[in-house]
């Protein structure tokens, strides 16, 4: 893929290197060098340029970002997609439930990853998965994907910084007292295992989840989820830590009556845009097995 972008030098940026512009803007260390191997990568004016040239106030910055390879062992698959939005930077997907992010042993073709991979291959153009939000197989909503190694970059500070905003929505049984609050524990492996996770106050990564219940029907709470932080399966510990564990998890809790997979949905993704800077809000609809529910 090949991306140009650019860039009007203001005032307050007068008299700095390309390279520390670059870096305020968010670019990795690793993006940098990538681009320093690529020849006219860096053009100040039109005029192929260093990462070391100063910039002026009205000057115009291009950066060229060109990538040929694709992700090695992502076999293109014909696949469903939702999109919900796409650029030059990045793609928005609604990911259905059952669909794994990535290959693994058991799941080597029916993944996201493969979907987009025939959906970039079909158009010509190399990809490279880098998402930013994973989400578990079995939870559906929304995810957002990198097309460059740029935008990759700028993102994954973002989700450091916690400056993308993530809202799920999750089904549990029974009236959650109190109806709003913010869980605080946390979270390492159970035992041995290499999937299941459990509240560890000694030795677990701090985990923070702000809750609060939309809806009561038929015996059952709709519950909003705002995370702070990006652990594992953290709504879903969480929620059982407090009492009230997800229908449908088969591996926290089993209760499989009303929905055959765990009852949590990605339902609104904000974040600002790491190349333009414009906000971005999206969301996705409570898929139709959740909304059987009520």
């Amino acid at each position: 893929m090949e991306r140009t972008i650019t860039y009007q030098i203001k005032e307050s940026s007068n008299g700095i290197r390309a390279e520390q512009y670059l870096r305020r803007l968010g670019y990795s260390y690793h993006s940098l060098a990538q681009l320093k191997k690529v020849p006219d990568s860096i053009r100040i004016n039109g005029v192929p340029s260093y990462m070391r040239t100063t910039l002026k106030t009205g000057d115009i910055l291009f950066v060229s970002i060109r990538e040929s390879e694709s992700s090695p062992n992502i076999p293109p698959v014909e696949l469903p997609l939702h999109i919900l939005y796409e650029d030059e930077d990045l793609i928005v997907i609604n990911k259905p439930a059952g669909m794994p992010m990535h290959p693994s042993l058991n799941n080597y073709r029916n993944t996201l990853a493969n979907g987009l991979m025939y959906y970039y291959q079909k158009q010509g153009k190399p990809f490279v998965f880098r998402c930013t939000n994973r989400l578990d197989r079995d939870t559906s909503g929304l995810t957002v994907i990198a097309k460059h190694m740029v935008c990759s970059g700028i993102l994954s500070k973002m989700a450091v910084r916690h400056e993308i905003r993530r809202e799920y929505l999750a089904v549990v049984r029974g009236s959650v007292v109190p109806p709003y609050g913010t869980i605080d524990a946390p979270i390492g492996r159970a035992g041995t295992s290499l999937i299941e996770r459990r509240i560890d106050e000694e030795s677990g990564e701090p985990a923070v989840t702000h809750y609060r219940v939309l809806e009561e029907k038929n015996g059952f709470s709709l519950v909003s989820l705002i995370l702070e932080t990006g652990r594992t399966h953290q709504i879903r510990v969480h929620m059982k830590h407090i009492g009230y564990p997800l229908i449908g998890d088969y591996l926290y809790n089993p209760d499989m009556e009303k929905i055959q997979r765990q009852a949590l949905h990605s339902w609104r993704l904000a974040f600002r845009h790491p190349i333009t800077g414009e906000d971005m809000e999206f969301t996705a609809e409570l898929p139709e097995d959740m909304v059987r529910i009520f």
